[in-house]
């Protein structure tokens, strides 16, 4: 009886782990970031550095695009669109809070849609 539990375990816990997606180390995203200047490419490449699991983050004014590379098994997109957000940058899916945005540097007050 015990040799047919343990049987049973063994084949749930292999089940168990090949049904988890397997996460990417070095993921690479882009997207668009709302932003005027190098003071915005400072701030929201710092807000992308702040969450646990991106490894680089690169914005440019010219074309507002944000190219991140993050170990997916730390963190998302999402998190860093978020972290980006609270800075006070507008990406396609999450605002920034009205305050936050008020409260840039008037060279770093975007057009927002």
């Amino acid at each position: 009886m015990k040799n047919v539990i343990l049987g049973l375990m063994v084949l749930f816990v292999s089940l168990s782990t090949q049904a988890q997606e397997k996460k990417n180390k070095n993921a690479k995203y882009e997207f668009e970031v709302n932003g005027n200047c190098e003071q915005c490419q400072k701030r929201i490449q710092n807000a992308a550095f702040s969450v646990p699991g991106v490894k680089s983050a690169v914005w440019s004014s010219e074309d507002r695009i944000l190219h991140v590379i993050i170990n997916e098994e730390k963190c998302s997109v999402e998190d860093v669109k978020k972290a980006v957000a609270k800075a006070g940058h507008d990406t396609a899916d999450i605002k920034a809070e009205t305050t936050v945005y008020d409260n840039l540097p008037g060279c770093c007050q975007y057009d927002r849609k």
